[in-house]
């Protein structure tokens, strides 16, 4: 929990892209439960205006937000950041998942790559909103949207895997950690816009993109560990972040 607050503490001070007012308070409380089992035959594609498209089973809207339906669970998003919906013609059924749940996937791969679980489960949250079949508009695909070049350099072949994904992803993921010592800003910083990026500046880049993403994954890591911590915790370990 201090390395989490003492993270959102520095995030305090950087200048963040604005959001809309009505759109705001969605995105701050956005949410995702993992649901498991089969899924009606009919899906949507959901457009993003930050060029990420998602694979939906159905929506629903609640006030300014949208409840997305989406392979293994429910995401939701501001109504505001939704560019358009197109029907998908062919869709076929999901199987029924023949792995561990995610949540355990997720468990066991941030343990073998010594990493916070609830760290890794944000940047999926962020990334692809646990879709692992997300394709955004620069080509990142799956659970943690690896660009094909990442794939390789992470052994990862096929990049639709959950499992294979995710793997790939954790990997990379320590390998920013260790290259920026345990900075997770400069980290994050690198998993979103590359460790060139970062390297130049030597600080979170002033990429609009870049900076609403760090800070957006480090407001998901926030949460869950609040929400994982005992109750005694909680009471002594609130931090609110800002934007400024």
């Amino acid at each position: 929990m201090k390395l989490v607050e003492s993270t959102l503490a520095t995030m305090d001070k950087l200048p963040l892209r604005p959001l809309r007012a009505h759109a705001k308070s969605a995105l701050l409380a956005g949410s995702l439960v993992l649901l498991w089992g089969a899924l009606p035959a009919h899906a949507e594609t959901v457009i993003l205006r930050n060029g990420q498209s998602l694979s939906i089973t159905g929506y629903e809207q609640r006030g300014d937000a949208l409840l997305l339906h989406v392979s293994g669970g429910v995401v939701t998003v501001p109504a505001a950041e939704v560019e358009r919906i197109e029907p998908q013609e062919d869709f076929a059924p999901n199987p029924a998942p023949s792995v561990p749940p995610l949540e355990e996937s997720i468990r066991d791969t941030a343990e073998r790559y010594r990493l916070d679980p609830n760290l890794l489960a944000s940047v999926i949250a962020v990334e692809s909103g646990f879709d692992p079949r997300a394709i955004s508009r620069k080509n990142a695909r799956g659970l943690m949207q690896l660009m094909p070049g990442t794939s390789a350099q992470m052994g990862v072949a096929d990049v639709f895997a959950a499992r294979q994904n995710l793997e790939g992803g954790a990997r990379y993921l320590r390998q920013l950690l260790d290259r920026y010592h345990q900075d997770v800003r400069l980290a994050l910083a690198a998993y979103n816009a590359g460790p060139g990026a970062v390297d130049r500046v030597r600080t979170v880049p002033y990429i609009p993109e870049t900076r609403q993403y760090v800070y957006q994954v480090l407001r998901q890591w926030n949460a869950r560990a609040k929400k994982a911590a005992p109750p005694a915790s909680q009471s002594t370990h609130q931090t609110e972040t800002r934007i400024q």
